[in-house]
């Protein structure tokens, strides 16, 4: 799952929304952040569920190496701040106005920039 994100695409986000509310709704940030949130948690139950099927199915004499690499294979990290914030930089139109939480994830992007530069020799 390295290549491949959690997050539920925009379109479906809409669909929920829209099923919910009974008109075509628009999903804002905050929607999009807790529909991520939710996938997350019920992909992480599920991850979990199949790690124990793995221990009491025996599959394994030793299954910690093999529920190790599952668990890399399956929760990749997370891009750095600095690929995040230029993704939403990428992604930017003309007018665009970053919110709270964009401004957030490009300053934590220049930290990380910053702290990498000064640990580079002279």
């Amino acid at each position: 799952m390295t290549d491949q994100s959690i997050t539920p695409p925009p379109e479906l986000v809409q669909q929920w929304m829209s099923e919910f509310y009974g008109t075509v709704v628009a999903p804002g940030e905050a929607t999009t952040d807790i529909a991520t949130r939710a996938a997350q948690w019920g992909a992480d139950q599920e991850l979990e569920a199949i790690q124990k099927e793995i221990i009491t199915q025996a599959w394994f004499a030793d299954p910690r190496h093999r529920l190790a690499q599952l668990r890399a294979a399956r929760r990749p990290k997370p891009p750095s701040a600095v690929a995040q914030a230029e993704a939403l930089i990428e992604r930017h139109e003309d007018g665009w106005c970053p919110s709270p939480a964009q401004w957030h994830v490009i300053r934590e992007g220049l930290t990380e920039g910053r702290r990498a530069l000064e640990q580079l020799d002279d």
